[in-house]
């Protein structure tokens, strides 16, 4: 394994292991809000993951550029879904219709 190969793997580690850190640390009143700036997160990776895309040259930097802006869409729609559910709940009648 190449010396960059290890620092990048040691850096994803470590950045999944304290984002469920600072995930469990959230109190309920914040998901909504949290899931908010998120999916806002998700939109501006997503607008920097398409450009990219179009400029690889190889199959690996081709199947990086896919699983990135899959991985951001799927942020982006999560956090439209549970921002809408939270407007929803705010109303106070549970998501029943009148």
């Amino acid at each position: 394994m190449t010396g960059g190969l290890i620092v990048s793997l040691y850096l994803c580690t470590l950045a999944f292991f304290l984002g469920l850190d600072v995930i469990r640390k959230v109190p309920p009143t914040l998901y909504g809000t949290l899931a908010t700036g998120m999916g806002a997160a998700a939109a501006i990776s997503l607008a920097v993951a398409l450009p990219a895309a179009g400029a690889t040259n190889t199959a690996a930097g081709a199947v990086l550029s896919v699983s990135a802006i899959a991985v951001a869409s799927a942020g982006v729609v999560g956090g439209l879904v549970r921002s809408k559910r939270a407007l929803r709940d705010r109303d106070g009648n549970g998501g029943e219709k009148q």
